[in-house]
């Protein structure tokens, strides 16, 4: 050490930054080996005696041989493994009828209806409609302009202005004419308003057509399900009935991304009906085994969740706390869900986790962006005015504590969520109530 103390020999003065003090400290790189050099006998160097340390560069870390045996071996399991998949996948679907469309009883015409105008409804429309060319898809839709928009220019000019529909896409008003010779329903209309519109169009549903519902949440005073509006807003309760849950924004869908979502009924053969009629190669459906409970609270809940995580965003109160607090709020959801009979398989599915993530961590979600805006000091009436979509889990989340204290499930962080909506609580208290809570096992 003392060496690098004295004065450096002047043919590395240039190299050096000036100071008045002629000591200088070398302070080298701490991955670099030091090897003593005599520069007496190089005179090109320096003339004088001098004793100085030479830095040299570890040697680069070693990588497997390509070429090697072991490598060879595992690069062949891999390939072997890849390759057995392929050949499964392959085997399974040779051995399933995958087109719905070709078996439906109408000999080359299957005809869905879709339920509502909004962003959800038109991508569902328009993915069903590119299955097949030949398929009728009828959107019942309120705004007149939006219909107008539909039929004469194949836009929807409210939601998706840039995304041309297929041609086989025609908006209606007239719920008769949209209901006739339907051989599904996918209902799209959010949650809230679902009963009173059903039992408007009540007459002109068939007893036996199917209902897939894409909307998510809790009916705010009754606490129902939508599998349990429809039936009772149509007044049969044989109604078929199907939910379609998972991550899946619309405007992906619009672009056919890779997607994937779960179907669940009570009826096995419908399940598998409807995901034959929606699977395609840029959206995979699976079905979950009867738990319709477990899709549709799991569903519901995200939404509610999705605000808090906006919350912590929009108080920038940093990623740790964002993770801290969307793990508790699974927690919270997988409390409840459970004791109303939800699988845990769901709740770790698609339905559940894979739409938390996708609601709580991106920035198209509506329910993240209240969240966002409220963290940000706005107000709620302010927020909603503002959005020309309806953020689900401003309504679910009165609905979800009537429902823990129903099943007697402690859900703080969800709680919290529905204090700051109801102006009950700031944000700020919020996080302050959240944090001074008791330290206790995880469960």
């Amino acid at each position: 050490m003392a060496a690098l103390l004295e004065p450096p020999p002047p043919f590395l003065n240039p190299l050096l930054p000036q100071s008045s003090n002629p000591t200088r400290l070398l302070l080298l790189p701490h991955n670099l080996k030091f090897k003593r050099l005599n520069l007496y006998n190089n005179p090109t160097l320096h003339s004088n005696t001098t004793t100085c340390f030479a830095a040299t560069p570890q040697p680069e870390p070693e990588f497997p041989d390509p070429t090697s045996e072991p490598t060879r071996d595992r690069r062949r399991a891999v390939r072997l493994a890849w390759e057995k998949l392929v050949r499964w996948s392959r085997s399974l679907r040779s051995k399933t009828k995958t087109d719905i469309l070709e078996r439906t009883n109408k000999v080359n015409c299957c005809c869905v209806v879709v339920l509502g105008g909004g962003s959800f409804a038109t991508a569902m429309a328009a993915h069903v409609a590119n299955r097949k060319d030949e398929l009728e898809v009828n959107m019942l839709v309120r705004d007149a302009q939006v219909c107008q928009s539909i039929n004469h220019n194949h836009f929807n000019s409210k939601y998706f202005p840039e995304h041309k529909l297929p041609e086989n896409v025609i908006a209606t008003t007239d719920a008769k004419a949209a209901l006739l010779n339907a051989d599904y329903c996918l209902h799209a209309v959010p949650v809230q308003f679902s009963a009173s519109f059903l039992e408007g169009i009540a007459d002109y549903v068939y007893p036996e057509l199917p209902f897939i519902s894409v909307s998510k949440g809790l009916e705010l005073n009754t606490l129902r399900t939508m599998s349990q509006i429809i039936p009772q807003a149509l007044k049969n309760p044989r109604q078929p009935f199907i939910a379609l849950s998972g991550p899946s924004f619309a405007l992906e869908l619009m672009n056919r991304l890779p997607t994937a979502m779960v179907v669940a009924s009570k009826d096995k053969k419908l399940a598998n009906a409807v995901q034959e009629l929606l699977a395609s190669s840029y959206l995979r459906i699976s079905t979950s085994r009867f738990d319709v409970t477990g899709v549709e609270v799991t569903g519901a809940l995200k939404n509610v969740l999705a605000i808090a995580a906006g919350i912590v965003d929009g108080m920038n109160l940093g990623n740790n706390s964002k993770a801290a607090l969307v793990s508790q709020g699974c927690s919270e959801i997988r409390w409840l869900a459970t004791k109303m009979g939800a699988k845990p398989t769901t709740i770790t599915g698609l339905s559940g986790i894979g739409d938390i993530m996708l609601t709580c961590f991106v920035n198209l979600s509506r329910n993240r962006t209240v969240g966002v805006r409220l963290g940000s000091g706005e107000k709620l009436d302010d927020i909603l005015s503002s959005m020309n979509q309806v953020a689900e889990g401003v309504s679910t989340a009165g609905a979800v504590i009537a429902l823990a204290q129903k099943y007697n499930v402690k859900m703080p962080v969800l709680t919290a969520v529905a204090r700051i909506i109801d102006n009950e609580l700031t944000p700020k208290k919020a996080v302050f109530e959240l944090m001074s809570l008791p330290q206790v096992e995880e469960v």
